[in-house]
């Protein structure tokens, strides 16, 4: 009788108490969700917080607490809160993915790397592992970011932005072949992709493939891909084919998209160059806006100063032009040594020999003997030497 009596007691006096905290749980619960959803974090984070009972983890309160400060870019916390919850419930794949997420936004690539394998433990997500293989891209880890996008793509063969990555690091590392090898079971399924092609292309380009690459590029121009990297590369290509008329075409469609290249500008005058236009009209202003451009680069220097010589040289009435800018070029590069042999032609055609012996001296001590060059300046050494024993 007394035990009926004192479990009657406890229906009246604690289960109303036990039931009215339940309710008041669940209420402040859902409208911290609610506050979430419109962005009004702080709120939630407050109201969640009073929540919280250090005596026992409430996993609903912690996931949402969680999800707030991920939400409001506290990634620090959220990182913590989410290491919690993983660690009481192991097998709960979301918290671990969401470690992962966080670590990668907190560039903690070796982290995200570790969060991600835990995933993979429990479960094949191919999601995640082309989030392993960008951490392992952004620690120039290639060969194991490669691994681990090429399982993805095991998966999702057909996921573009996944096989981008791959090719981008199949091409970093000068592997033009295998870049265009993974390419090929994509573009069987989608041949006019706009992103995967033109990555082909570039892979077909850089190994030296021009004619390929000119297949790949064109056709990406007929179906209305007017991008900088096709007009530039298909004009290279081009280039290299020695068709310089639609070389020029292509570079200065490139050119009307973005003017900021030093390397476009170059490459116009130069193909202008080969295609004898005019020094002063054509050639020289686009050397000039390589000039303008140029950033301190002893090499682009050399060739932009070599080009200038070359048009003042054909000219072959600008002999002090042309001698200045070739001396220009094997300023910016010693190693350029037919410069000297070059300036040293210029003063002896303009019948200034003894600047001419000077230069071609100087060509004589660092030429190769019994090359062309060297046998070339020998000879004028002679010539100019008789015609100073003349003057004399």
């Amino acid at each position: 009788m007394k035990r009926t009596f004192l479990f009657l007691l406890w229906m009246t006096v604690c289960v109303p108490s036990l039931w009215a905290q339940t309710s008041h749980r669940d209420s402040v619960l859902a409208q911290a969700k609610y506050l979430k959803s419109i962005y009004k974090t702080d709120e939630a984070i407050e109201m969640l917080s009073a929540l919280v009972n250090p005596q026992m983890l409430d996993e609903q309160v912690f996931a949402e607490l969680a999800d707030c400060h991920f939400q409001s870019g506290d990634y620090e916390t959220a990182a913590g809160t989410y290491f919690l919850l993983s660690s009481r419930i192991p097998g709960n794949v979301l918290y671990k993915i969401r470690q992962m997420q966080i670590y990668s936004r907190l560039k903690a690539w070796p982290l995200s790397i570790q969060a991600g394998r835990e995933v993979l433990q429990i479960d094949t997500i191919p999601a995640v592992l082309g989030v392993i293989g960008d951490s392992f891209r952004q620690m120039e880890q290639g060969d194991s970011a490669l691994w681990y996008y090429r399982r993805s793509l095991a998966y999702k063969p057909m996921n573009e932005a996944v096989l981008s990555k791959a090719v981008n690091v199949l091409l970093s590392a000068d592997q033009y072949d295998e870049a265009v090898a993974i390419t090929e079971p994509f573009l069987a399924e989608d041949p006019d992709n706009t992103t995967i092609a033109p990555l082909k292309g570039l892979a077909l380009y850089l190994k030296g493939n021009y004619k390929e690459a000119v297949k790949v590029f064109q056709r990406q121009e007929e179906i209305g891909n007017d991008t900088y990297p096709i007009h530039y590369y298909l004009g290279q290509s081009f280039w290299h084919e020695n068709v310089t008329y639609r070389a020029e075409q292509e570079l200065l469609a490139a050119w009307q998209i973005d003017s900021s290249d030093v390397n476009l500008a170059y490459s116009i005058a130069a193909v202008k160059a080969e295609a004898l236009r005019l020094f002063e009209d054509d050639v020289k202003v686009w050397l000039d806006k390589a000039m303008d451009m140029l950033q301190p680069d002893p090499v682009m220097m050399s060739r932009i100063h070599q080009q200038y010589g070359v048009g003042y040289f054909r000219r072959q009435d600008s002999w002090d032009q042309a001698i200045e800018h070739y001396k220009e070029a094997y300023r910016y590069n010693p190693k350029n040594i037919s410069a000297l042999s070059t300036i040293g032609y210029c003063y002896e055609y303009n019948k200034d020999y003894k600047n001419a012996l000077e230069w071609y001296e100087k060509y004589m001590k660092v030429a190769r003997p019994g090359s062309s060059g060297y046998n070339f300046v020998k000879k004028s050494i002679e010539q100019i030497k008789g015609e100073l024993f003349m003057e004399e």
